[in-house]
């Protein structure tokens, strides 16, 4: 039986078609993952369910008996209880039922009379058994393993919310709502805020959920494991595929076969994505487990169109072998030391993917190496002409008064190459010729984040730094990022807990480890 129907829905948004004549129905217990470019509408199905806004004509009928929890990535608690306390305001039924049991214990030691002993003791065989069906015995445990698991430690649990940064705030606002224990959760990019551990713990909550989930995230590795059917909105449409992602790209390059071909670069980047999990999937039988060299990757008897394009904008660039030495450095705040004697190089063709536990420091070397901070100790060294683009910093430094063509097509490899060649490349990471001349100021966040991208994709420095980069990027947009990464001729440092996006790209780790020790390895 389904809890939740569209039937028939149509959604727009003044003279701006969303979705049209949408079946969708979820029953208890289905894991659906909703996929689609941004602005395709799976933000506007939240909605709907949620009954924040209305459809332009059809109808959404949920469940009234459904308990619905909705995380957003934009989520956060708020107030000055602290997380400890929002959680155990989740469980005051238990905590009244415990308080009952202790006086009913304290009357039971001073009763003499036999009706009212017996009366005492049904009323404490009613409570146990309402403490067994709603496990009430595990609650702080429950609570505990919740908050250690995303990370929150003795301090951080008992601050007030309000004292907390907005990134901590987010995963309050999902502790709590996996406490609540929902009939349906509606999970909007839940991985952003989590390291790899909280990822791991998460999906394992997910598989021991016995409730409905609808999911929309970039990660692909964790739409993998906790979906069951795949939903994609394309062309104003659901399109529907049983299975999790990887059973959605198989069997979407199989449909696309037969349809006409509605984006020009879609098809080369499903049959990339596609060769990417055939590969994972033999390298984790394979006992030697060699991943595939980059090499390997650039010896194609026929590239594809996309590969194409890449390489012939990086065609041109050279760099020397030799491009930073990181040696000894060490970084302490107050009395915590974050690392030591950190002795590493990157040299050309490296990427080296930097992970590890929130707060373990990774965010701190890139700021380190792009010489945001000085190191304690030890010394970062370029190499005389080594030049790097820093995305974060990219971002933050878009003029919001240029246009999107005119801001990429002035900058780095933008300014020599063919204007139609660039176009091109921003096609590819979903800029339509309208948006090309539109104000960067007036585009969206994911928008905004695509352009900085470009810019540093095309910037023709020698070392591309990227921090979270997938965070803020849809699959399409990540899928060519990680084509231009894999022919970019100079090297790549990324921290990222975007498991998929790492196996894909990186030839090096670095792991940051909770003690403060970092080991490294060729991968």
């Amino acid at each position: 039986m389904s809890i939740i129907r569209l039937e028939n829905v149509t959604k727009k948004y003044e003279d701006s078609l969303i979705f049209r004549d949408i079946y969708f129905k979820i029953s208890k217990g289905e894991r659906i993952g909703l996929i689609g470019r941004n602005g395709a509408g799976k933000s506007t199905v939240f909605k709907l369910i949620l009954g924040k806004e209305e459809p332009t004509a059809g109808k959404v009928e949920v469940d009234p008996k459904i308990k619905v929890s909705y995380f957003s990535q934009f989520s956060e608690l708020s107030g000055s209880n602290s997380v400890q306390q929002e959680l155990e305001m989740c469980y005051e039924h238990i905590w009244l039922m415990e308080r009952e049991l202790k006086e009913i214990g304290e009357k039971l030691g001073q009763v003499a009379d036999d009706n009212e002993m017996n009366q005492l003791l049904e009323r404490q065989a009613e409570l146990f058994e309402q403490m067994e069906l709603q496990d009430g015995w595990q609650v702080s445990v429950e609570m505990d393993t919740v908050l250690t698991k995303l990370g929150f430690n003795d301090r951080s649990r008992n601050q007030p919310i309000d004292e907390l940064s907005g990134g901590w705030r987010n995963r309050a606002a999902l502790a709590k709502m996996l406490i609540e224990q929902p009939d349906l959760v509606l999970l909007d990019e839940p991985t952003n805020y989590l390291d790899m551990e909280g990822m791991v713990w998460l999906e394992q909550w997910l598989h021991r959920f016995n409730g409905a989930m609808i999911l929309v995230s970039h990660d692909r590795q964790f739409i993998d494991r906790v979906v069951t059917k795949t939903i994609e909105i394309e062309n104003y449409h659901f399109q529907e595929y049983e299975g999790n992602y990887s059973d959605y790209i198989q069997k979407k390059k199989l449909r696309k076969k037969v349809l006409d071909r509605q984006f020009e670069w879609e098809e080369e980047l499903l049959i990339m994505e596609a060769e990417t999990i055939d590969n994972r999937a033999q390298k984790k039988s394979s006992k030697d487990r060699l991943s595939r060299k980059l090499a390997d990757m650039k010896k194609r008897v026929e590239p594809n169109p996309v590969n194409v394009l890449i390489t012939d904008i990086y065609e041109n660039l050279r760099f020397p072998d030799n491009l930073c030495q990181v040696e000894g450095i060490g970084k302490q705040y107050e009395d915590r030391t974050i690392f030591q004697n950190v002795v590493f190089d990157i040299q050309k063709e490296d990427r080296i993917a930097i992970v590890g536990p929130n707060g373990s420091g990774k965010s701190t070397m890139i700021k380190v190496l792009t010489g945001q901070e000085q190191p304690d100790s030890g010394k970062v060294r370029w190499e005389k002409g080594v030049s790097y683009a820093y995305f974060n910093r990219m971002w933050e430094e878009l003029d919001l008064k240029d246009t999107v063509s005119h801001a990429v097509n002035i900058y780095g490899l933008g300014q020599n190459a063919p204007r139609k060649k660039v176009n091109k490349f921003l096609s590819m990471l979903q800029f339509s010729e309208n948006d090309l001349q539109k104000v960067i100021g007036n585009l969206s966040g994911g928008q905004q984040a695509r352009v900085a991208l470009a810019k540093c994709l095309l910037s023709g420095a020698s070392v591309i730094i990227l921090d979270e980069p997938t965070n803020h990027l849809d699959l399409t947009s990540i899928q060519v990022m990680e084509q231009a990464l894999i022919h970019f001729p100079g090297a790549v440092v990324t921290v990222s807990h975007d498991r998929f996006f790492i196996d894909k790209i990186a030839t090096k780790m670095l792991t940051f480890e909770p003690d403060g020790s970092i080991s490294q390895q060729n991968v």
